[in-house]
């Protein structure tokens, strides 16, 4: 049974806390089970302890990136598996989420998805829009890169269709950083505060390009599957020694 760990009252807590899951497969190799069984974990046990931990110590944006534009790369019988988790979770889990007052929002290009996948997210983003307890953000087919270019060809098409000339200036030779993030995925997202990648790797591997400019980071040797809430605590905790000038 896990024991549970009270942060102090008072302490600063991230507005936005995002994760990079990695070690998924390693965690599974190290166990000798099949790949997919690290991807099952961390899906249907790791993520929902998380979600729970993260409501209770008051965050309100939660984002996990959960599938890269580069996984499609891995072979296929991994992709399909990861399809089927997804399939399964959108089934399945979403109305538990629902049920406990968490909103899901997803980040990334779903128009690569399989059509009942696409249209399962969709389903569990309306379902649950009203909830405020929580904002999960799923990263799903999200990478920085494909994401800021994404951006600038809606920026380019709504440039288009606007009047060649506003004040003497082409639109289309000009944008501001408050302009261009109306683009992003991220929109109505604020900045992730702390950004955490488990399973070792000290890099951001594209994830939040933009949005992370000010982010602190925190890397763990700790696999996502073990990734459990004392641990969670503990990036938490890290967070509140830091201190935030934002370039001041």
């Amino acid at each position: 049974m896990t024991k549970k760990i009270t942060l102090p009252k008072g302490t600063k807590i991230p507005n936005h806390l995002a994760i990079i899951m990695d070690g998924n497969r390693r965690w599974a190799k190290k166990q000798s089970l099949p790949v997919l069984e690290g991807h099952r974990v961390a899906a249907e046990e790791t993520i929902e302890s998380l979600v729970e931990k993260a409501s209770e110590v008051g965050i309100s944006y939660l984002t996990f990136w959960a599938f890269s534009t580069e996984n499609w790369q891995r072979v296929k019988k991994e992709v399909n598996g990861l399809m089927s988790i997804f399939r399964k979770l959108l089934a399945k889990k979403i109305e538990k989420l629902h049920q406990k007052g968490v909103r899901v929002l997803t980040i990334g290009d779903l128009s690569k998805f399989p059509q009942d996948i696409q249209k399962g997210i969709k389903n569990g983003i309306e379902k649950t829009r009203d909830n405020k307890k929580i904002t999960v953000v799923l990263a799903l087919n999200y990478g920085g890169r494909d994401e800021i270019i994404r951006a600038i060809e809606k920026w380019r098409s709504k440039s288009e269709i606007r009047p060649a000339c506003q004040q003497g200036r082409n639109p289309k030779s000009e944008i501001t950083e408050e302009e261009f993030v109306k683009y992003l995925d991220t929109s109505k997202i604020p900045d992730p505060d702390l950004i955490i990648r488990t399973g070792g790797e000290k890099r951001l591997s594209g994830f939040l390009l933009w949005q992370s400019e000010y982010s602190e980071l925190y890397f763990t040797k700790v696999l996502f599957p073990d990734f459990n809430p004392q641990e969670f605590e503990k990036a938490i905790f890290e967070y509140q020694k830091r201190q935030r000038r934002f370039g001041k």
